[in-house]
């Protein structure tokens, strides 16, 4: 199937490791040139590189904490400065929590309002105009499952993920006359090095293994019986970058193995 993305620009912020990095390759698989960033700045440089190295597209990495507007100011001025701006933006960035509401302070919810939603809102803001000289484009927001069914855990994880769903489809709505189309992706789980690192913390000097405790995790709550890797989820926002899913606006698509457990 030919996606047409050749030469095409993308912006992926979390771009280094997971779901944005899997993303990324994905992209450049199809002669998508790429802007990344992180917090890692090492990590994120040294991922741009092997995907230019591996797949001949340019491919910059960039140091950046999406939840300081300084720094997203800095990474646009960046993307601009090398691609002239861009034709896909795909809001990755993100983090679990761990939290009560009644403990949580004022700056914990600040941090994730930050990190999940200002950051969607300041980069759509930031890279739209240009995009819309270009003629269009695609801007993905990589939310979760727990927009709709929430983990008791992780509230603030819950409420930002949901809030950033509804920007989505406010954005898309703003959008769609100028061509660009703003769809949501809400993953279940996927294999990501921070469910390792979960893993390992939850069963240390307990008679389970990390990948026991994953395997019960998937079994539990996906009717699959799995995680997915990156590199599935990833295949979707591929997919989604794509002409060939030109009439998609304003969705939100479950890639979560059945874990949901209502009709939408």
């Amino acid at each position: 199937m030919n996606l047409n993305l050749k030469d095409k620009v993308a912006v992926i912020t979390g771009g280094s490791v997971g779901i944005g990095l899997a993303i990324a390759e994905g992209l450049a698989v199809e002669g998508v040139h790429l802007a990344l960033c992180a917090r890692d700045g090492e990590r994120v440089v040294n991922a741009a590189q092997d995907i230019s190295r591996q797949y001949g597209v340019e491919a910059a990495g960039i140091k950046a904490d999406v939840t300081k507007a300084e720094d997203i100011d800095r990474f646009v001025e960046a993307i601009k400065a090398k691609f002239g701006g861009c034709d896909i933006l795909i809001n990755n960035a993100g983090a679990g929590s761990e939290e009560t509401i009644l403990d949580a302070p004022d700056a914990r919810w600040q941090y994730y309002w930050d990190l999940h939603v200002m950051a969607a809102v300041r980069l759509a803001r930031a890279l739209a105009p240009a995009m819309i000289a270009r003629g269009g484009g695609v801007i993905l927001n990589n939310a979760s499952i727990c927009a709709a069914q929430p983990l008791y855990y992780e509230p603030i994880y819950n409420t930002t993920k949901a809030a950033l769903v509804m920007f989505s489809k406010c954005l898309a709505n703003e959008l769609i006359p100028h061509n660009i189309r703003v769809n949501t992706v809400n993953p279940g789980l996927v294999l990501t090095p921070d469910w390792y690192k979960t893993a390992t913390l939850l069963t240390e000097g307990k008679d389970m293994t990390p990948d026991d405790y994953l395997d019960r995790i998937a079994k539990d709550n996906a009717p699959i019986g799995r995680f997915a890797s990156p590199e599935e989820v990833a295949d979707f926002f591929v997919f989604l970058c794509s002409d060939r899913a030109s009439y998609s606006v304003g969705a939100t698509y479950y890639v979560d193995g059945g874990w949901l457990n209502v009709v939408t």
